[in-house]
């Protein structure tokens, strides 16, 4: 399964390869696509600094106030018309079918505003409310100071260059751990649901040789058997995969069975013969 994933997960970036210029930004861009997607790359396992932002309410926000979760960290501006509403939406689609499969407080969501200028909180509390963000329910928007920003966008990988009215801008989701740390980029303002949700998947059912409490694997269970149906576009528990754990574990305790009857009865034919030659020996 690693292996199938990876192999996903290196034609998903050669795709994004080809079509980063056309799709993210315009076609005339400033960005050399073939290097936005290096820097990019390189920026997985950034560990994120503890970056002061301000929350819609105009209120300091710190971004180590979400360590301990995954954390999925969108970038917009509020005055584009194109990428960045597009990517939202297909981002609130993404971050509603994965709360169902993996739990509604998994993981946590922050859009940042990247135009230091006009992104206020103001502005980014109305690009919530158009886009219908719920930001009671582990979904922050933000603003930043400019030093703050290029910090972060240093940190992400995030390359974007100034155009008239506006920004050219790579269309660029950014996963991060539970301790600030670059997990994944997601490419594009469209983007296959598998692409989004496996590596949450990975972040919030991983467990660490050393876990092997029954919490944690059932947390693997879980991570096993939450499957993608390509039929329904949705992520939905596999209880085949249940069943055939369950009937492969069985398996393994008959034949363990049989071996220790075997080998007990190996034993005891053993222990007979020793005895038999004995008493001949004493006669």
């Amino acid at each position: 399964m690693p292996g199938i994933l990876s192999n996903a997960r290196l034609m998903y970036i050669a795709a994004i390869a080809g079509c980063l210029m056309s799709t993210p930004v315009a076609a005339s861009s400033r960005i050399d696509a073939a290097e936005a997607l290096a820097a990019s790359e390189a920026a997985v396992g950034n560990v994120v600094a503890d970056h002061r932002l301000l929350g819609a309410d105009g209120a300091p926000l710190m971004l180590s106030q979400f360590k301990g979760q995954p954390l999925v960290l969108s970038l917009v501006y509020t005055s584009c018309s194109t990428v960045c509403p597009t990517g939202t939406e297909t981002l609130k689609i993404s971050v509603a079918k994965a709360r169902k499969a993996l739990g509604d407080n998994a993981f946590q969501v922050l859009t940042v505003g990247f135009d230091a200028r006009n992104d206020t909180p103001q502005r980014m509390q109305v690009f919530a409310v158009d886009h219908g963000i719920d930001t009671d329910q582990f979904w922050h928007v933000a603003s930043a100071a400019p030093s703050e920003l290029s910090s972060l966008l240093d940190e992400v990988g995030f390359s974007y260059s100034s155009a008239a009215g506006g920004f050219e801008h790579v269309a660029q989701t950014t996963i991060l751990d539970a301790d600030g740390r670059v997990y994944r980029q997601v490419y594009g303002d469209e983007f296959p649901l598998p692409v989004f949700v496996e590596p949450l998947k990975e972040l919030v059912f991983g467990i660490t040789a050393a876990d092997f409490t029954p919490a944690a694997l059932a947390d693997r269970l879980r991570f096993l058997c939450t499957v993608y149906d390509a039929r329904t576009g949705r992520y939905r528990t596999d209880y085949g995969i249940y069943l055939g754990i369950g009937i492969g574990a069985l398996s393994l305790m008959l034949m363990a069975w049989i071996i220790v009857r075997l080998w007990l009865g190996i034993r005891r034919a053993e222990q007979a013969e020793q005895a038999a030659r004995a008493a001949g020996g004493g006669l």
